[in-house]
């Protein structure tokens, strides 16, 4: 009986080690305000984006001449935005569960920490 358990618990071990970890996300909802190029008013959303990614934000892209404002962050991390795509130009820091910011700052792509 003693052989049993010590294979049953040696091979919960293994099964644990092989399951790979979850990737590091943040945990809840980043909200932005944008015109699309259509001209209708939107609100984009990504919902528990992962961490140290710049994320380039939908709607705004490219194909949008008018970057996105508004942000606000409702997820447990740290939110940089910046002005550009790739996480380039100038950039805000906005704190976790409260952070917002008015229409004046300009975004286009965020990480989280």
């Amino acid at each position: 009986m003693r052989l049993r358990s010590t294979c049953a618990v040696l091979g919960a071990a293994l099964l644990l080690a092989a399951v790979p970890g979850s990737a590091s996300a943040a945990t809840g909802q980043f909200r932005y305000d944008y015109v699309t190029v259509e001209g209708y008013e939107a609100t984009g959303f990504l919902n528990d984006p992962p961490s140290g990614e710049c994320l380039d934000l939908p709607g705004v892209g490219p194909e949008n001449p008018r970057p996105g404002d508004s942000p606000k962050n409702r997820t447990d991390a740290w939110a940089t935005v910046f002005a550009g795509s790739g996480c380039t130009g100038d950039w805000f820091r906005l704190r976790p569960h409260t952070g917002g910011a008015s229409e004046r700052l300009k975004v286009r792509s965020v990480v989280f920490d």
